[in-house]
């Protein structure tokens, strides 16, 4: 399954304080036979809290989390079913190249139970389409479909698709503290 780029316009200021558009481009899907048919898109972020003016120029923001103070932007397109790697996928290089694309991520995940993770974030998500299932802690399950929004805050978590269509999600993830 092949997913579209998507088009990330980004905002910032001259050096009089006037506002400019000064990036126009499209941002290239990430995907992995670890998980086929789902697409991540990265589509902005920061490690630390901005001040502004900018120029819009891109902040460090290397690890796929938010640290404190910082933020991520991103849509997830999570396919349905039971996710299961490729038959014939080279899985250790799979999981070194998840790691390049998108360091951090796979680290928050459970071993022992696939998809379950949880983050030092606030995230805000919106589902745009399709329906997906956020599961929490001893099972409990809510089914959401397009329109919905969740405000997670830093709970153990997984998005399951037991749906027959791919289901896509806006999420803004906002770096937190856990005591």
């Amino acid at each position: 399954m092949t997913h579209a780029k998507v088009r990330r316009v980004v905002t910032g200021h001259d050096s009089d304080g006037k506002a400019r558009v000064v990036a126009d481009a499209a941002v290239e899907p990430i995907a992995s036979g670890l998980m086929p048919g789902c697409a991540i898109y990265r589509l902005w972020g920061r490690d630390e809290r901005p001040v502004f003016p900018d120029n819009g120029s891109p902040g460090r923001a290397e690890a796929y989390y938010p640290p404190r103070d910082g933020s991520r932007f991103m849509i997830n397109t999570i396919a349905p079913g039971e996710l299961a790697p490729l038959p014939d996928l080279d899985v250790a290089a799979a999981w070194e190249e998840l790691e390049r694309q998108a360091p951090g991520a796979a680290a928050a995940m459970e071993p022992g139970a696939p998809g379950m993770h949880t983050t030092d974030s606030l995230d805000y998500v919106l589902v745009v389409s399709g329906e997906v299932t956020l599961e929490l802690d001893d099972g409990d399950q809510t089914v959401l479909r397009a329109g919905d929004v969740v405000v997670q805050n830093g709970t153990r978590h997984a998005w399951r698709n037991h749906g027959v269509e791919p289901c896509t999600i806006v999420g803004v993830a906002v770096g937190a503290d856990r005591a």
